[in-house]
Formats: C-alpha cells, sequence, structure tokens
C-alpha cells in the first residue's frame, strides 16, 4: 500500500474512533434522536442535490439501507451512550459487526466461515462478557446489549452493500441518507414530542452543532469516501485490519476528552476483544501466506 493511501486509512480509523467522543459531546445538548436525524439530515444535503443517484441499485435497497444504517445503527448507538454507555466502550464493542457479518454472510450468500474466523469470534465474545460483567456503570449492560444490536444493524447494511456492490459509494451513503432523516425525525416527535424540536430552536450550542458537522461531514461522507475507495483499490486482507485502530481511537479520545478511566479487568477484557478481532481480521492473510510458505 503507497504510504500516501496507508496514511489517510489510519486518519480514517482515528477519525471513527474519536466519532465517539464527538457523539459524547452532542448528546450533552440534544436529545439522541434530533442528534442522530440531523446527521442524517446534513450528509444528504446539500449533496444529494448534486450527486446522481447510484445506478443498478434498487430504491427498495437505499432505502432498507438507510433505515438500517441510520435508525438501527446510529440512533441505537447514540442512545446507548445517552443510557450512559460510554464512548470507549461503544466503539469496541461495535466491532463485532465485522463478526455478525461473516455469520450473515454464511448464511445468506453461502460465504465460508474459516476456522480462524471462528476461534476470532469466540475469544472476542469471551472478552465481551468481561467487560459487561465487569465494567463499573449500572446501565452497561442495557447499554451494551444496544450497541451489539446496533453492530447487527451494521451487518444487515454490509449485506446489502455485498449484494448490490454500487458503484459510486459516495452517491450510495448520500441517497440512502436522505431515507434515514425522515424516518429518524418522525421517531423522535413520536417518542419525544415537540421538545426536542422546541429546544433546537431556542438553544442550539456551537458544541452540538460542530458534532452534527463531523459526524455528517467528517466521519460519514469523508470518512466511507476514503474507506470504500481503499477497498475497491487494495486486497481486503491489507485495508481491513486498520479497522483495529477504531476502539483503541475510541478509547484513547474517550480518556483524552471525557477522562474516561478503566478498571485493569476493564483493560483486560478490553485486550481480549482486539485480540480475538486481530484474529478474525488476520485470517484471510494467513491463509494467503501459507501456500507460499509451502
Amino acid at each position: 500500500m503507497k504510504a500516501r493511501d496507508l496514511a489517510l486509512g489510519i486518519l480514517v480509523t482515528v477519525i471513527w474512533g474519536s466519532n465517539f467522543s464527538v457523539i459524547e459531546a452532542g448528546l450533552r445538548d440534544l436529545d439522541p434522536f434530533l442528534l442522530t436525524a440531523l446527521r442524517f439530515t446534513f450528509t444528504a444535503l446539500p449533496l444529494v442535490f448534486f450527486i446522481e443517484r447510484p445506478r443498478g441499485v434498487p430504491v427498495a435497497a437505499l432505502a432498507s439501507y438507510g433505515i438500517l444504517f441510520g435508525v438501527g445503527l446510529w440512533w441505537v448507538v447514540n442512545l446507548a451512550m445517552a443510557r450512559g454507555m460510554s464512548p470507549g466502550l461503544s466503539s469496541v464493542l461495535l466491532q463485532f459487526s465485522a463478526f455478525f457479518t461473516v455469520v450473515l454472510s454464511a448464511i445468506f450468500l453461502r460465504e465460508r466461515v474459516r476456522m480462524p474466523q471462528v476461534l476470532g469470534m469466540i475469544l472476542a465474545l469471551c472478552g465481551m462478557a468481561l467487560v459487561i460483567g465487569r465494567a463499573p456503570a449500572s446501565s452497561t449492560a442495557i447499554g451494551a446489549a444496544l450497541v451489539i444490536a446496533a453492530a447487527l444493524s451494521w451487518s444487515a447494511c454490509n449485506l446489502i452493500v455485498k449484494r448490490h456492490r454500487p458503484e459510486n459509494m459516495l452517491a450510495f451513503i448520500v441517497w440512502s441518507s436522505a431515507f434515514s432523516a425522515p424516518a429518524l425525525f418522525v421517531l423522535t416527535w413520536l417518542y419525544e414530542g415537540n421538545a426536542p424540536f422546541a429546544s433546537l430552536a431556542t438553544g442550539l450550542s456551537w458544541r452540538a452543532a460542530g458534532s452534527v458537522a463531523f459526524q455528517a461531514y467528517v466521519t460519514t461522507v469523508f470518512g466511507y469516501l476514503v474507506w470504500n475507495n481503499l477497498m475497491k483499490t487494495y486486497p481486503a486482507a491489507s485495508v481491513a485490519p486498520l479497522s483495529l485502530l477504531v476502539p483503541v481511537s475510541g478509547i484513547v479520545t474517550s480518556y483524552l476528552a471525557f477522562d474516561e478511566r478503566f478498571a485493569l479487568h476493564v483493560w483486560a477484557g478490553i485486550a481480549v476483544i482486539l485480540a480475538g478481532i486481530a484474529m478474525f481480521v488476520a485470517a484471510p492473510w494467513l491463509r494467503m501466506k501459507r501456500p507460499a510458505a509451502a
């Protein structure tokens, strides 16, 4: 991989990890429903007026992805964090989407699951059990369950992408977000009434506005554009291991921004999770190296 592309890949993983602390900052001023709705509103606007709808992707697929990505993934993550789930732990547990993607791909797309991947999933599940069982916050179990549900939604999004293989991923993200935003605004009104909208009109802070802008344009538009271009240019085994930096970045950023501290056994659980993810991601690389060694 070229040094420039490697630097961009690392930058994106740092951005994605830092995004959890950015969400936490936004939640201090905005309702979690409304924060997510605004994120996807500005992911779609104004780009949807300048980018052609992705060819070869049915409207139903765009809508399904938009609902799963906006509501099933990020609204659920915001809700978990609003209920006490820490940014650092959220960034770790959300990486279970990789495991769910493999299982769902094996079931629906008949893709093969290899033994190192199975062992990696088992190891990471053990780490997750340690983190959830030992983390100090009283709401951690509920928050962890919500983040795991969000990871499952992300996996379903991955299956939609694998099924339809959009050529222009930026257009796919922008147009699918046009379906996310209305659903999120409706959910906000159904669950919270007019209060979030009234508070937005009278007291939108610079911190909340910065959180929305970062999530929409930096995390979603820029991040997914760079990442998917790397996936198109290089083998997955060369790009995917960079995702291991996401939870590391999330934990470090949470510590720096909010002085979030973990007990030793929580760090041990996080280390086990990362080891499982590393084993899982390295499986294709090990399989490629074996014939060369022989």
